[in-house]
């Protein structure tokens, strides 16, 4: 039940659009506390919405929630359908490809039909949760240095975007959202961890970032897997201007960047080193951190690349991530 005061605020919310708490204190006359009570109780029952941290917080009324389907859709869809809307909300399986169908005006039980279809068309990839990219790499370059590459899925596919691990990767780097980042790991420990069994690895590298940021993707993801086999080292050397791989559409370009940023501070020998990176677009960073390894005959036997997400083509260019 709404008290007068909640009606009052939900009133002028509705009236003046997204504003703050200061303003709301002067237009019902109550103290402070009070207004944040009530506040705190319109947002526990999903009446309000509020964005920003303090002092910059700013409260509106809250949209309609789209309610989930009134209807049984197949199980894969709810184990690898996830969709972050424009506000950012995480929706996943049934009410997220809800909102996808609602807000694209789309027969949900056809579309679902075509979704599966298209994932069958992907899935064919796969062995045993992996993506074997060698012979996208074979099309890209001339000189190999890589003896295996894997994804652990597609970062798009046709026509529904961006996939499950897609968007996570996406936003969990673009937000620096330690709670994405934890999703993940949960999505990918285990085969990381059959991975390294497979392939015997007993060295692990992960290929350092190019932006500065509070909180790295690849340093939080190292720190969740607590991996008990030796960190090989690998340094990024930023240069006045710090170039993102992303932001360069040569292939050689690209190659150059690797070359001159990437280097190997690590002296000891290994037989297996898994070189693991967030995402592969054309593959340069990997095929040529292999390269630098290599020339330093720190590598006895295989050297295989890892990327959470990859293209499906072969030389692309992922600009997001």
């Amino acid at each position: 039940m709404k008290t007068n005061t909640a009606n009052k605020i939900l009133d002028y919310l509705t009236k003046q659009g997204p504003i703050k708490a200061n303003d709301i204190i002067q237009y019902l006359q109550i103290s402070p506390q009070a207004t944040f009570k009530q506040l705190k109780n319109l947002y526990s029952k999903n009446l309000i919405t509020k964005s920003g941290t303090p002092p910059k917080v700013f409260y509106q009324i809250a949209k309609t929630k789209l309610k989930p389907p009134n209807i049984n859709l197949p199980k894969k869809i709810d184990e690898t359908y996830l969709i972050i809307s424009p506000e950012g909300e995480l929706l996943e399986g049934t009410q997220g490809f809800g909102y996808f169908c609602n807000k694209n005006n789309l027969n949900i039980n056809k579309t679902a039909d075509e979704y599966l279809n298209t994932l069958k068309k992907y899935d064919k990839f796969k062995n045993n949760g992996l993506i074997d990219g060698m012979s996208k790499l074979k099309k890209t370059f001339k000189n190999i240095y890589l003896d295996e590459i894997y994804y652990l899925d597609f970062y798009s596919i046709e026509r529904f975007g961006k996939t499950k691990l897609g968007n996570l990767v996406l936003y969990a780097k673009q937000s620096q959202n330690k709670a994405l980042i934890y999703k993940i790991y949960q999505l990918i420990k285990e085969k990381i961890s059959n991975l390294i069994k497979e392939k015997h690895i007993d060295a692990i590298a992960f290929i350092p970032p190019t932006i500065p940021r509070k909180i790295q993707f690849q340093k939080e993801l190292e720190k969740l897997l607590t991996l008990k086999i030796p960190k090989f080292n690998i340094v990024k050397i930023l240069n006045q201007i710090p170039i993102a791989q992303k932001t360069l559409n040569k292939l050689e370009d690209r190659i150059e960047n690797v070359e001159t940023t990437i280097f190997i501070d690590d002296k000891k020998s290994y037989k297996n080193i898994l070189l693991i990176d967030d995402a592969v677009g054309s593959g340069a960073t990997l095929n040529e951190t292999a390269k630098k390894i290599r020339e330093k005959n720190l590598v006895k036997a295989n050297l295989i690349g890892l990327a959470l997400v990859g293209s499906f083509k072969g030389f692309d260019i992922i600009n997001e991530i």
